[in-house]
């Protein structure tokens, strides 16, 4: 068994079967590829992918397993070569961060500004998705720090530390009834169509749940990934939306009137979230601190201590 033959079976399955995808991804011909399959394969005496004719359609039980432990040994190469980089190339290297649209637009900027001018020669990529996803990019390997809310820090092969809490806010024209209103409830809410976000989406599973508690059904008559869009939507008049108060500016929203609603919702948590077997570059922890000072190499330790 050699270490190539396992990195080009982890490639084809991140590929979806594609083996011309996987080869080209790999700088590799097709063929070649195919070749280490069957010979692995060979090896091993079983089958790792269901094929028809010379097309692989699936995995098979044994070949999921495989799978699972050749993930993990790519992992580990990724480590090693950190381990190294951070002895030999302290301020390069590459730094993945996959989090939601909310957290990318309205949290990041100052941190990621500060970042790239303490680490020019780090490359930064930032993947957007909903929570979930952004889970299991960071689970994967894909990314190497994951923020978001909720779902993040029920993974158990994640350590996640609380980075900030936040609250919401309504968004409304400036001339709408419930703009005046002293204190909003939940059944004010109702009366009037909802724009908010995907049920995916930053923190709307509790929001589901206190409307449900409550025995409240909101009028929801649109559903968006981000907030601009939302905001959008009310602009033009299709309803009053509810969103992440750091999604509000009263400068640059000027033409929406905003009606805290903290008083109807709990705090929801944003979580840093990261492979709990990963080796953390200088660089990564130090854009975690940017974000949250809180969270330093001690606070990691401790957090690990506890999940052990």
């Amino acid at each position: 068994m050699k270490l190539h033959q396992l990195k080009y079976i982890h490639e084809v399955a991140q590929q979806g079967l594609n083996i011309s995808a996987a080869a080209v991804a790999l700088h590799t011909s097709q063929p070649g590829v195919s070749k280490q399959i069957q010979l692995l394969e060979e090896e091993l005496g079983l089958q790792i992918f269901l094929r028809n004719g010379k097309r692989l359609v699936g995995i098979t039980e044994p070949g999921q397993q495989i799978l699972t432990l050749a993930a993990q040994v790519m992992f580990d190469m990724q480590n090693i070569k950190r381990v190294g980089d951070e002895f030999t190339s302290v301020e390069t290297g590459t730094l993945t961060i996959a989090t939601t649209h909310t957290q990318a637009r309205y949290k990041l900027p100052v941190a990621v500004q500060q970042f790239t001018q303490l680490f020019p020669n780090v490359k930064l990529a930032i993947h957007q998705g909903n929570p979930s996803q952004v889970t299991a990019q960071v689970a994967s390997g894909e990314a190497d720090i994951g923020i978001a809310t909720e779902s993040i820090s029920l993974d158990e092969r994640l350590l996640c530390v609380p980075c900030y809490e936040w609250n919401r806010c309504l968004v409304m024209p400036q001339a709408h009834a419930l703009a005046n209103e002293p204190a909003i409830s939940l059944e004010d809410i109702s009366q009037y169509p909802l724009i908010t976000y995907d049920f995916a989406f930053t923190g709307s599973t509790l929001v589901s749940k206190v409307f449900n508690d409550a025995g409240v059904t909101p009028n929801i008559v649109f559903t968006a990934i981000d907030a601009d869009v939302i905001k959008t939507y009310v602009n033009l008049g299709l309803g009053i939306g509810l969103i992440a108060s750091m999604a509000y500016d009263e400068k640059r929203d000027a033409p929406l009137h905003s009606v805290d609603c903290s008083h109807l919702f709990p705090n929801s948590t944003t979580y840093l979230g990261f492979r709990k077997d990963a080796f953390l570059r200088g660089y990564m922890l130090s854009f975690m601190q940017l974000l949250s000072p809180h969270v330093n190499q001690h606070s990691i330790e401790e957090a690990l201590k506890g999940a052990s």
